[in-house]
């Protein structure tokens, strides 16, 4: 039976268009799951649309649309993102919209609050509706949420059902020292560590419906519906059959989760003290990436800097999308993008490298080599000196091991000179091209979990030595 792995994006909330840092998360998400099917794992790839909440509801109402309606649209609009940047075939999708998702947040809430650890209080607390989450004071900037300088703090005072948050901080810190790399990169873990150590208190977990009408609501208290996290939360286990399919739930639990650096929180202890209290047990990985600038300022629609992937794909193709960011983008800190940086990486790495290379090696071939002559594509397997990179999540440096042999590649082109050596010694100009044409398929094999059209563009046109009748990359000037 074949090892099973269970990958998940944190679910979009479906307030905005998706927007470039997104489709980062997803496109890394999809890398390792293309890595460990070629490697031959059986992978469950989940991600969808996170669809309650305050800021949700606030803006279908400006629309003028049912809640419904709104949602429905930009579910939509997050699901074709499958078919623009390439993603792998079978990815559930789920939205915290689907009845069996709103049943299974239910009983999750059960589970919690039958092991003691919800309860009901009266509170006043400041709350970021960009966060969606309580801030305390050593969490505040000249007194904003530093993510969100520009909403001004909500006082909310009401009565609303609590979770013992604070019940958990020992066995948190027991499940980090048992898994020095249940959090990556590890001074993501340090954090939580810090910020437990600091003392845990009990968060709000629902909100009262006559205030916010557009969530799950509560069992046995109709007038509270659940906080929007809380529910999006429990999308990772309703996502494999939880709890109606318990045999399916076991099959693939526990996951590795891609979030970004905004929900280490969340994602790290918040999550996992509610498995906790559920019985259940928790995640196996939390991959933290950084955010996206752009040209040195965080991304706004009141600035005007939102990056649509889809603007980049319709100049510049779904490959060089996922090149770009696995390769020029860090995995963990925040990186900055503009399309003078995207355009000059692109002609120089993709135009005049891969794309360049792949042209020369397979005119000569197809010139000098006859259909007999060729050779059969590697065996999907990449390198150990690349593998370790992309166990370890770090994409970036696979991806620059990968860049070195085509770079080494194109100067062996120049260096042994096939097509001179054709002219006088054509056996010997056979056996270099064949040699050469090797090397390009074990880099197409290795290129397949970053661009896999690509990959097999290159593959199939080595198996039937021909070489491609357009450019790869055509150049843009």
């Amino acid at each position: 039976m074949k090892e099973r792995i269970y990958i998940t994006t944190t679910l979009p909330y479906v307030n905005a268009e998706p927007h470039i840092g997104f489709a980062m998360e997803i496109i890394y998400a999809d890398i390792y799951a293309r890595y460990k099917k070629m490697h031959g794992y059986e992978v469950f790839f989940n991600t969808g649309t996170d669809e309650h909440g305050q800021k949700i509801y606030e803006k279908a109402l400006e629309s003028g649309k049912p809640v419904q309606t709104y949602v429905d649209e930009y579910a939509e609009k997050f699901k074709h993102l499958q078919s623009e940047l390439f993603l792998s075939l079978n990815i559930n999708f789920i939205r915290t919209t689907d009845k069996h998702h709103t049943e299974a947040a239910r009983e999750f809430w059960l589970r919690c609050k039958a092991s003691d650890d919800i309860y009901k209080k009266k509170y006043v607390v400041r709350y970021c509706v960009g966060c969606e989450l309580e801030k305390t004071d050593s969490e505040l900037e000249s007194g904003r949420c530093p993510l969100h300088p520009d909403k001004k703090l909500q006082f909310i005072e009401e009565e609303n059902y609590f979770f013992r948050f604070s019940k958990y901080g020992g066995r948190l810190l027991k499940l980090y020292e048992a898994n020095p790399d249940f959090v990556v990169p590890a001074f993501r873990l340090n954090e939580m560590k810090s910020f437990i150590e600091r003392g845990l208190e009990d968060f709000s977990v629902s909100r009262l419906k006559s205030k916010m009408p557009w969530g799950v609501d509560v069992p046995d208290d109709p007038e509270h519906v659940m906080y929007v996290w809380f529910d999006a939360l429990a999308s990772y286990i309703s996502a494999i059959g939880w709890p109606d399919d318990e045999k399916k739930f076991k099959s693939w639990w526990p996951v590795v989760q891609f979030a970004g650096k905004d929900q280490v929180r969340q994602q790290a202890a918040m999550w996992q003290a509610m498995l906790m209290s559920a019985q259940l047990p928790p995640s196996k990985q939390i991959v933290i990436h950084g955010f996206i600038t752009v040209g040195g300022q965080k991304m706004s629609k009141s600035l005007g800097n939102v990056i649509r992937p889809q603007d980049i794909v319709s100049e510049y193709g779904a490959e060089a999308l996922r090149y770009y960011i696995a390769r020029e983008m860090s995995p963990f800190e925040d990186s900055d993008f503009t399309i003078e940086k995207f355009k000059s990486s692109y002609n120089a790495n993709l135009a005049n490298g891969i794309g360049n290379i792949t042209q020369r090696i397979l005119t000569l071939a197809e010139k000098y080599l006859s259909k007999s002559e060729t050779i059969e594509v590697n065996e999907p397997v990449i390198s150990k000196e690349i593998a370790v990179f992309f166990e370890i999540f770090e994409f970036q440096k696979a991806a620059d091991a990968l860049w070195r042999l085509v770079a080494k590649l194109d100067q062996d082109i120049s260096a042994r000179a096939p097509y001179k050596l054709v002219k006088t010694d054509p056996e010997g100009a056979k056996i270099m091209l064949k040699e050469m044409l090797f090397s390009l398929s074990s880099i197409a094999v290795a290129l397949y979990p970053f661009m896999p059209e690509t990959s097999e563009n290159i593959s199939r046109a080595i198996r039937t030595n021909t070489r491609p009748a357009v450019p790869l990359f055509p150049r843009k000037d």
